[in-house]
């Protein structure tokens, strides 16, 4: 299962190695998990704002986000290079256990990246 998290993750960390905007990888980041791993259904990216409260930065369906009809949900917290945390990324699948260990470990990779790039930006 977790091949396709990975071709997923080759794309967005090219974003991140080109040093592109936050922005453009946020929208890559959720596009090509949704587009490239076909049991993730929703992906976002929420940062949090200066007054403390959580802000959807990109989501791939802004509309619909699952909140309740989802059978899989995994969050990544998003952190600085002081490891204060500065966001979450959400992903959620409409089946049940679909994630492996491997998802999980490229995720929180994937996280650490835009964490880094955010600092960054």
């Amino acid at each position: 299962m977790s091949i396709s998290t990975d071709v997923a993750s080759l794309q967005i960390m090219a974003d991140v190695f080109k040093r592109k905007s936050s922005q453009s990888v946020f929208e890559k980041t959720v596009n090509s998990l949704v587009n490239e791993v076909s049991y993730i259904d929703w992906v976002g990216i929420y940062l949090i704002s200066e007054n403390g409260s959580p802000q959807l930065a990109a989501a791939s369906d802004e509309e619909n986000d699952l909140g309740w009809e989802c059978n899989g949900e995994l969050k990544f917290p998003i952190t600085n290079s002081l490891n204060e945390k500065i966001g979450v990324i959400i992903v959620r699948s409409k089946q049940a256990i679909c994630f492996d260990v491997t998802d999980v470990s490229t995720l929180e990779t994937i996280a650490e990246a835009i964490g880094e790039i955010c600092y960054s930006n």
